[in-house]
């Protein structure tokens, strides 16, 4: 397995940055920006971009493709014990705010 990968952004290859720039003089051209594999990166989506703008780029061309291969049909929901209020009062002023613990059920879980 390689130690590096293309960026996959549709258009890093037509960005001017010197990082870019390969060739010979008198055949130029702007390159696709490699991305080393390292323990940052290793198990993450950063080991097929160069930066986020590229990401969000890939993600705005792909994104109907993504969800037509993984389409969600029915909603997600975790099972969590009833909240529990509880009321809190400034020392400061006449107000005061409600907090909420909510658990999740483990007994409910599959």
């Amino acid at each position: 397995m390689s130690d590096f990968n293309w960026c996959h952004g549709p258009k890093c290859h037509t960005y001017h940055t010197v990082d870019r720039v390969r060739g010979v003089k008198g055949s130029k051209v702007l390159r696709t920006r490699k991305i080393k594999i390292t323990k940052w990166n290793e198990d993450t989506y950063w080991k097929y971009f160069c930066s986020q703008g590229c990401e969000s780029a890939f993600m705005r061309e792909h994104i109907d493709e993504f969800i037509r291969l993984h389409p969600r049909t029915e909603c997600l929901e975790t099972p969590i014990e009833d909240p529990k209020k509880t009321r809190h009062n400034s020392p400061y002023g006449n107000y005061g705010w409600n907090e909420w613990d909510i658990k999740v059920d483990e007994s409910r879980q599959s």
